[in-house]
C-alpha cells in the first residue's frame, strides 16, 4: 500500500504552502504548525514531511524550534528537509527529533558528504530529495537550476546505498492539477528497487490511487488537503481500508 505522508511547509514560523516553488505566492493556513501535525496524527497517519523553507532558501537550518515542537508532542515520524547543509546542521536536527533527513541542495553541491552521512546514519535515515523542473535538478529552495537531470543524479547515489527518493516536480507543486505521472512512471522503471516517494500536484485521492497503482511507496500531500480536497474523512477511510 503506498503510504500517505502529509506536508507541513514553514515560513516565518507558520505552515504555509508554496506554488511552484515561489516565495512571492504564498498562503498562510497556521501560525502553529504542531497543532496541524497533531490533527494528522489524530487521522491515523504516522509520518509526517516537514520542510524548512526559510533554510532551504538561506542554506542553513532556521525552523528548529517547529521541529522540536512537532517532536515532543506528537509520536509522528518526521522527516526534514531545508537548510541541511552541516555535520552540526544534521546533528541538531536527528537531536531535535526527526528520523529521517532529506538531503535535497547539499546532495548536488557535496555528494562526497551525503555519501558520508548515508554510511554514517543509514540508508533509514538519509532521503535523497530530488527536485525537479522540465527533467533538470533544482536546488537552494527552487531559486537556482542545474544541468543535472534527475535519473543521472539518482545513478549518481546508487553507489551509496541510498534507498529513499523524494522526487518533487516544480511545476506541478501547489497547482493542484495532478502529479506528473510520466515522470514517476519513468522513475519507477529506472530504478526498480528504490523507495520512491512522489510529491507535487495532488489533486484529490484519485491522485494518490493511481500513483499507488503505478508502484509508487509513498505520496507527499499538502495543499490538497489545506484546500478540502482531500478530507479527514478520506484519509481516515484510506488507512482503514489498507
Amino acid at each position: 500500500m503506498i503510504e500517505l505522508i502529509p506536508a507541513i511547509d514553514i515560513i516565518d514560523g507558520n505552515c504555509v504552502r508554496l506554488t511552484q516553488g515561489k516565495y512571492d505566492q504564498k498562503k498562510v493556513y497556521s501560525s502553529r504548525p504542531e497543532e496541524i501535525a497533531k490533527e494528522f496524527e489524530a487521522m491515523g497517519l504516522k509520518r509526517l514531511h516537514l520542510v524548512d523553507l526559510d533554510g532551504a532558501r538561506v542554506g542553513h537550518v532556521i525552523n528548529l524550534g517547529i521541529l522540536e515542537k512537532i517532536a515532543e508532542q506528537t509520536s509522528l515520524e518526521v522527516d526534514f528537509g531545508g537548510g541541511v547543509k552541516t555535520n552540526e546542521d544534521i546533528r541538531q536536527v536527528l537531536d531535535a527529533g526527526a528520523g529521517m533527513v532529506t538531503a535535497g541542495s547539499i546532495a548536488v553541491k557535496d555528494p562526497g558528504l551525503v555519501g558520508d552521512w548515508i554510511r554514517e546514519y543509514g540508508p533509514d535515515t538519509i532521503i535523497l530529495g530530488a527536485d525537479v523542473r522540465q527533467g533538470l535538478i533544482s536546488i537552494h529552495g527552487w531559486q537556482e537550476d542545474t544541468s543535472l537531470g534527475v535519473l543521472q543524479f539518482i545513478q549518481n547515489y546508487l553507489a551509496t546505498g541510498i534507498q529513499k527518493v523524494i522526487c518533487t516536480d516544480i511545476a506541478t507543486d501547489g497547482m493542484l492539477e495532478g502529479p506528473s505521472m510520466d515522470l514517476y512512471r519513468e522513475l519507477r522503471k529506472s530504478f526498480p528497487e528504490m523507495k520512491l516517494i512522489a510529491s507535487g500536484g495532488v489533486s484529490g485521492m484519485q491522485d494518490i490511487l493511481d500513483l499507488e497503482e503505478i508502484g509508487i511507496n509513498g505520496v507527499i500531500f499538502g495543499k490538497a488537503y489545506y484546500e478540502g480536497r482531500i478530507t479527514e474523512d478520506d484519509i481516515v477511510n484510506f488507512l482503514k481500508s489498507s
